[in-house]
């Protein structure tokens, strides 16, 4: 078994804090996305949309996409569980992770992507888009932080998957230069706590 990562990227991110919050470790290699090693005949046949991470299993199999991995870990190690305990957490952190990437983390990706000039060899840039993008993503800090409130995280005092892909979001939000302001008190404390947990450094 392998992990193929890349260190600076959100989506692997999720996976190895992911990994460290279950104390699971696996062999990784490092893709280099600089120099295009995500483009290369080796790494295409791991992934034809080249893009990381990928976990090759024992048997050849490749699974690509940060959530379809931790599910995949989910199965093979249910303790501590990170996608819900019971009908209702799991149904609540489904919702919460999908609110995460379709709302927030969509909105980076795509003001960071569009408006980036390194990506322009990357992407056919749409300037109108990532103008879009670039006002939409701190509406959603706003709503990230109207949600939270009291909870300690998004799903009441349970942490799971869902944090984790809002803290890889915010993280990640830099690059568009946005951060929690001081508006947003409670995404702020939220940030704090889970980024003081070691799996946050993975």
């Amino acid at each position: 078994m392998k992990l193929y990562d890349t260190t600076m990227a959100p989506n692997p991110r999720r996976v190895r804090i992911y990994l460290a919050e279950k104390g699971i470790e696996v062999p990784m290699e490092q893709v280099d996305l600089g120099n295009m090693a995500h483009k290369s005949d080796a790494f295409v046949k791991l992934n034809p949309l080249m893009r990381v991470p990928v976990l090759e299993l024992d048997d050849g199999t490749c699974i690509s996409e940060s959530m379809a991995i931790c599910r995949y870990f989910e199965e093979t190690q249910p303790e501590p569980p990170l996608f819900g305990r019971d009908p209702k957490e799991k149904a609540l952190v489904e919702m919460w992770n999908r609110r995460v990437e379709l709302n927030v983390y969509n909105a980076v990706a795509a003001a960071f992507r569009h408006g980036n000039p390194g990506m322009a060899e990357r992407e056919e840039q749409v300037a109108g888009w990532a103008e879009v993008n670039q006002r939409r993503a701190p509406e959603m800090f706003d709503f990230l932080d109207a949600s939270l409130g009291d909870s300690k995280y998004f799903v009441g005092d349970y942490f799971s998957i869902a944090d984790i892909s809002a803290l890889i979001t915010v993280d990640f939000a830099r690059v568009i230069k946005l951060r929690i302001g001081e508006q947003h008190k409670n995404l702020a404390r939220w940030h704090a706590d889970v980024s003081g947990r070691p799996s946050a450094k993975a």
